[in-house]
């Protein structure tokens, strides 16, 4: 995995929502959508990479766009300089790693 300037995250309640946070996100700025985690009882996470002003503007953006449908964001970040450790995590939760783990499940 390269490393990225930053990472930019936000939770929210809701596929719907998280959708459209990530639909601003990306439409926004030149991030790349890393991945996703269902956290507990219907919030979600989404996380993107890029540099510190692109993960900023994606990130106002996801928030502006959950505001808008009449939902509240439940937690919101931006890391600059993320150390390297933090890959641990953000791996775990990648796009394809997940789809690996559903693919399996449904052997």
């Amino acid at each position: 995995m390269k490393t990225f300037e930053a990472i930019g995250a936000i939770e929210t309640f809701g596929l719907v929502f998280v959708l459209e946070a990530c639909d601003a996100m990306c439409k926004a700025a030149d991030v790349e959508l890393v991945g996703y985690e269902n956290v507990a009882s219907g919030y979600i996470s989404v996380i993107v990479q890029g540099d510190v002003a692109a993960c900023q503007s994606a990130v106002d953006a996801g928030i502006k766009a959950v505001e808008n449908l009449g939902a509240e964001v439940y937690s919101s970040v931006v890391i600059a300089g993320p150390h390297i450790d933090l890959n641990k995590i953000i791996n775990r939760y990648q796009l394809n790693s997940l789809l690996s783990e559903e693919e399996g499940d449904a052997v």
